[in-house]
């Protein structure tokens, strides 16, 4: 699939579905939460949620005071059914419509957030491409989640790539130290049930 197609999958998606018809939506991402909570960052720490979506997980920040936020989607309707949620709150936060594999930005992170987007480059120059990303722009801590080696292989109709903490630490060995993983049992809002493997790292010489 190409980069437009992948694009116009994912704004056909959000187009046509509400929060409680995707399997990935959490009322709140709790484990998530705990990684960016366990960091002991100043609430002014510059956060980024990679493939942030619709999710809740910027509310959520937002209520316990972080003042940084940035939010990246492929698709833009994620992108404005999120702000809409915000209402006035979504001045508070940065939004960037565009492609992982597109993105440029312009700034550093020191919290560097990722459930579920990493595990849908299943090119290995994606994944290259992805490495040296956050190697050139993460100050401080990466937290990655993807789907476990006992979770599903595809997600919304798309290839994925499982990972287990082994092959995600060794992964990111050479530019970050892993802190802690664990896996996550999501249950979906259709009752079915979902294994994620998270890890936290740290920046080596941070």
């Amino acid at each position: 699939m190409g980069k437009t197609d992948r694009q116009q999958h994912w704004e056909n998606v959000y187009q046509t579905k509400e929060p409680h018809q995707v399997s990935w939506t959490q009322e709140v991402p709790q484990t998530s939460l705990d990684f960016i909570q366990s960091f002991n960052k100043d609430k002014t720490a510059s956060i980024i949620d990679v493939g942030g979506g619709d999710s809740k997980l910027v509310d959520c920040l937002l209520d316990l005071g972080y003042e940084n936020i940035t939010v990246l989607d492929i698709s833009k309707t994620a992108i404005e059914k999120a702000k809409k949620r915000l209402g006035e709150k979504a001045s508070k936060v940065a939004w960037i419509v565009n492609n992982i594999v597109d993105f440029k930005p312009n700034k550093h992170f020191d919290i560097w957030h990722d459930r579920a987007t990493f595990h849908f480059l299943t090119d290995d120059e994606d994944v290259k491409m992805y490495l040296e990303l956050v190697t050139q722009f993460v100050d401080s801590h990466l937290i990655i989640g993807t789907f476990s080696t006992r979770g599903p292989k595809k997600c919304s109709l798309l290839p994925i790539t499982q990972y287990s903490e082994e092959r995600l630490t060794n992964l990111f060995a050479t530019n970050f130290s892993n802190i802690c993983c664990k896996e996550e049992e999501h249950i979906t809002p259709f009752e079915t049930s979902q294994n994620f493997v998270f890890c936290g790292f740290n920046k080596k010489g941070n």
